[in-house]
């Protein structure tokens, strides 16, 4: 980031100060979203459940989401019901105890991940519908993500092109752990619509997929799980990148969210030099790997990576381009991280501004 930018940025400091770019919205019971849904699909999700791919039969898809172990001790609202399902505690708790000027709600739902492919489909849009009732409607500084079933791109692309003229809506949220990896062409239908729009594609880690976070199935920890966010996130960008996602689609943004970020550098260097030793393979990619990731990956902060010397911080964000992470809470989670707290080194204020509003503004087009 230059100078000028910085003071371009700083100068807008009074207006935005502070964008959270990861607060999980949760329902009291899960009536609230079936409201939305057809009877058709009511009917099959009383009757036969909502399957996904994950084996964990009976379990929550990841521990840390579970009400009962997964969530700040404090976030449970007085009202009664699980953390953040509440709009006046979280608006009390989160948006004005932290002076938020937008949030942006990252819903997991099942849709994107359920095996039957309507079923999903109807799920995600009850999602969207759900986000406008409890969440939209009530606080003009949440912005939501528009939930798609990746799967089955044709219903994503109708419920994309739903959605769009509601400008409360910045972002189209998918999973990271796609049935097949996240360049295959069966997807570009999605990166073509986000493209037509200007809207980022959000790939949000853990929580629903169908595939494991891992490479080599499910793990036995949870501890492994947590851990794991980077891998699916690493995976679907080495795919976009040989795939010719960014390549084809030259304005189609990406977010990885809470999937930390200091691998992104490793990541984009190890690329760069198996591209140069193999590039006649994929003559395609005409763009170095770490060219593509520059002008195309967006990352947000939480999980806060704190290296044993703070001061190393500095050069992670250098490498992977200050102008490319976001803050983000990751209300109501455990690991919640404070925007007074999160970066254990200082910062100057106009990156400081970049990093917790400037550069989520410029993305999602907030002022």
């Amino acid at each position: 980031m230059n100078e000028m930018t910085r003071e371009a940025d700083l100068t807008n400091a009074n207006k935005v100060k502070l964008v959270d770019c990861d607060i999980h919205p949760a329902m009291k019971t899960r009536d609230e979203m079936l409201k939305f849904m057809p009877l058709r699909w009511r009917e099959h999700a009383r009757d036969f459940g909502i399957r996904t791919a994950s084996p964990l039969h009976g379990a929550m898809p990841y521990p840390r989401i579970t009400p009962g172990s997964g969530m700040r001790r404090d976030a449970w609202p007085p009202a009664g019901g699980p953390p953040a399902s509440d709009v006046a505690f979280l608006q009390e708790q989160l948006l004005d105890a932290l002076g938020i000027d937008y949030g942006i709600l990252q819903a997991l739902g099942p849709g994107g991940a359920t095996m039957n492919q309507g079923l999903g489909a109807a799920i995600s849009s009850a999602m969207n519908d759900w986000q406008i009732e409890k969440w939209l409607e009530a606080d003009k500084r949440l912005k939501g993500s528009i939930c798609v079933s990746q799967e089955d791109p044709d219903s994503a692309v109708a419920e994309i092109e739903a959605r769009v003229k509601d400008k409360r809506f910045v972002q189209i949220a998918i999973t990271p752990r796609m049935l097949e990896p996240a360049g295959r062409k069966r997807y570009w239908a999605i990166y073509e619509i986000a493209e037509h729009y200007n809207l980022p594609i959000s790939m949000h880690s853990a929580a629903y997929g169908t595939r494991a976070n891992t490479g080599t199935g499910w793990t036995s920890f949870y501890l492994e799980e947590h851990f794991a966010f980077s891998n699916a996130s690493q995976t679907a960008i080495t795919s976009m990148v040989f795939e010719g996602v960014f390549e084809r689609f030259r304005n189609l943004k990406l977010v990885v969210v809470e999937g930390g970020f200091a691998w992104l550098p490793p990541l984009s260097w190890r690329m760069d030099r198996e591209w140069e030793r193999m590039r006649e393979e994929v003559p395609h990619v005409v763009r170095a790997p770490s060219q593509q990731v520059r002008e195309h990956v967006w990352l947000t902060s939480q999980p806060m990576e704190e290296p044993e010397v703070n001061r190393d911080l500095y050069d992670i964000l250098s490498w992977m381009g200050e102008d490319k992470l976001m803050f983000a809470t990751d209300y109501p989670h455990w690991d919640f991280d404070h925007p007074e707290y999160a970066f254990k080194v200082p910062l100057d204020p106009a990156l400081k501004h970049a990093i917790m509003a400037g550069n989520a503004c410029k993305l999602y087009g907030l002022e």
